[in-house]
């Protein structure tokens, strides 16, 4: 198997263990500020956001998983070796759940446990997610699926495929195409990357029809 996974991808043993810490230091810093953020925006009145805030419903944006999986993303596939890219991630969604409760408790006045125990056990699935996310910036078809898999589930969330084709949300369009930069591939991978991300987003859809 170790073969196998490295034939994809080869993990960069030379990364110091200085720079892998600063980088999870990092990484718990940015959670715990975008967990804060997006509770503040939630309890902000529409109205009281800027004008091009409100058109692009920056609100509900962050309360919706595109930017997650993309900042996930970006986080898995630029570590050097796929069990930080799994550490990483799991810091980076604890402490911003960290950010938001705190911020429900000490600020609001109100903890709503049912929802954090249950973003606490996705919070718990997301190493193993990250450990695979991490081989889509290798070489292979494997590399080419996994890709196809990130960028199909943030189509869906862009675009509404089921009863016509019609825009979603805005916003998820520039998360969808900020992931087609992250995860950039030759011209013909990542061509079929996207063709298959289109097969992924209409099964995405069937499974999860709220996942939009």
């Amino acid at each position: 198997m170790k073969q196998f996974l490295e034939k994809i991808r080869k993990p960069d043993t030379a990364c110091p263990l200085r720079a892998r810490l600063i980088l999870a230091v990092g990484v718990i810093v940015l959670g715990f500020g975008l967990g804060v953020l997006q509770k503040w925006l939630d309890s902000l009145a529409v109205n009281e956001l800027p004008l091009v805030f409100q058109q692009l419903d920056i609100t509900n944006y962050f309360g919706r998983p595109a930017v997650w999986i993309l900042l996930a993303t970006v986080i898995a596939v630029y570590a050097s070796h796929p069990l930080q890219a799994s550490v990483n991630t799991f810091l980076f969604f604890i402490s911003m759940l960290a950010g938001y409760y705190l911020y429900c408790h000490f600020v609001l006045g109100f903890l709503p446990k049912a929802y954090m125990l249950m973003w606490l056990a996705i919070a718990c699935v997301t190493p193993l997610l990250a450990y695979i996310c991490w081989y889509a910036r290798g070489e292979g078809a494997a590399a080419v699926v996994i890709t196809a898999g990130i960028l199909g589930v943030l189509f869906s969330q862009a675009f509404l495929l089921l009863q016509g084709f019609r825009v979603a949300y805005v916003p998820e369009i520039l998360t969808w195409l900020a992931a087609l930069v992250v995860l950039r591939r030759k011209p013909k991978e990542l061509a079929a990357a996207v063709g298959l991300s289109l097969v992924v987003a209409v099964i995405w859809q069937l499974l999860v029809p709220y996942g939009g």
